[in-house]
């Protein structure tokens, strides 16, 4: 990947407590230029788990589209969308796929083996979501949160609200969080942890000991 090493974020606080187990990681990229390869690197490593459900988090609808684009393109990956215009019961749909996606692959993790069926998981792809800040699931509306595995904050939110919000709707409680990083953003990330009592460690290369 295209990763360069940056500063660890401060306190070893850990997680809140309402976030159950879910641990938080963040990769530095070099230059905003380069965070797109950097992201399609990580889901090659990350995303050929067979049935695995992630969402990628964007602050905007212009970068939702160019993730959409590279992501469209990865053969080993099912993936769908959440933007502003999305009518309202292709939205229901998407998101109750995705809940079903997640409800398969607790039953997965589950297992006394721990391990995809192979007669028919093998060929299961791993499941994204890509979605802006402004059509996360609607708790207060009744949506029900959709509990990924995996939540990639490509786009690190300015504001400790939101990074919380994605959280609470779209992280399974155990789930984990893989923060990607640029230039003068480290501080927004040391600012985030250190105002919600998280602890945001340097994620490891070797991917699999994470998920």
């Amino acid at each position: 990947m295209a990763i360069d090493a940056i500063e660890a974020p401060s306190s070893p606080s850990h997680t809140l407590t309402q976030f159950g187990q879910s641990r938080h990681f963040y990769v530095a990229v070099d230059r905003h230029q380069f965070k797109m390869k950097t992201l399609e690197d990580l889901l090659v490593e990350v995303g050929q788990r067979p049935g695995l459900p992630m969402v990628v988090c964007c602050s905007t609808r212009d970068e939702l589209d160019s993730v959409c684009s590279t992501v469209f393109n990865l053969p080993f990956i099912c993936l769908s969308s959440l933007y502003s215009d999305l009518a309202e019961a292709e939205r229901a749909v998407t998101l109750e796929k995705f809940r079903q996606v997640t409800t398969s692959w607790n039953h997965i993790i589950s297992s006394p083996s721990g391990k995809e069926d192979e007669s028919g998981k093998a060929e299961q792809k791993s499941h994204i979501i890509v979605v802006t800040d402004a059509c996360l699931p609607l708790l207060a509306s009744g949506e029900s949160p959709i509990s990924s595995r995996v939540l990639i904050n490509y786009e690190l939110p300015a504001k400790k609200e939101t990074y919380m919000r994605r959280m609470a709707t779209c992280l399974a409680a155990d789930g984990v969080v893989i923060n990607m990083v640029a230039g003068g953003e480290v501080v927004t990330l040391k600012s985030i942890e250190e105002n919600s009592s998280l602890f945001i460690a340097e994620m490891p290369i070797n991917i699999s000991e994470i998920l």
